[in-house]
């Protein structure tokens, strides 16, 4: 029972589930027709939904339904639980991030801070994140559900941290 706890407590579980976008500049470039979602924690990991999704229009979303899984137990994850432990010892690194590519063209960011999870001891489901345009990051283009189950890795990183 504890080793299937401990498997449990030891990863983050990403979960990219839809995109929607308000009238911008990628609502009306025609050469935007394909949308899909990079997901990178720092440079451990960079997946992206595995199909790209025709770009929604008026209002609509589309749904990548797409999960991924980061290990960071202690035995084969060294080097992802000090990036972890820098971010929790550290001010204000930005911790997730989710990029709107087309064909590689960034199109846009969103930003999940594993800081603040940590800090609020709250997970991240199935929330509306804003999505800024690359080329004007004060500017909102849409918005991307997320899951982001972090909490009880962070939680063993600290005791950990606490223990160095």
């Amino acid at each position: 029972l504890c080793s299937v706890f401990k498997q449990e407590v030891e990863k983050i579980r990403i979960k990219i589930t839809s995109l929607g976008l308000i009238e911008s500049r990628i609502t009306s470039d025609e050469t935007i027709q394909q949308l899909f979602v990079e997901c990178r924690l720092n440079n451990f990991l960079a997946e992206e939904t595995p199909l790209s999704l025709p770009k929604p229009t008026g209002g609509q979303r589309i749904h990548y339904n797409y999960s991924t899984v980061i290990n960071v137990d202690k035995a084969d994850n060294h080097a992802e639980r000090e990036y972890l432990k820098s971010i929790l010892l550290k001010p204000d690194l930005p911790a997730n991030r989710y990029k709107l590519d087309l064909e590689c063209e960034d199109i846009g960011f969103a930003y999940v801070s594993l800081k603040d999870i940590f800090q609020k001891q709250r997970d991240i489901i199935d929330q509306d994140i804003d999505v800024f345009d690359s080329q004007d990051a004060s500017a909102v283009i849409g918005k991307l559900t997320v899951t982001v189950e972090a909490l009880q890795a962070l939680r063993s990183v600290h005791e950990e941290c606490k223990n160095d």
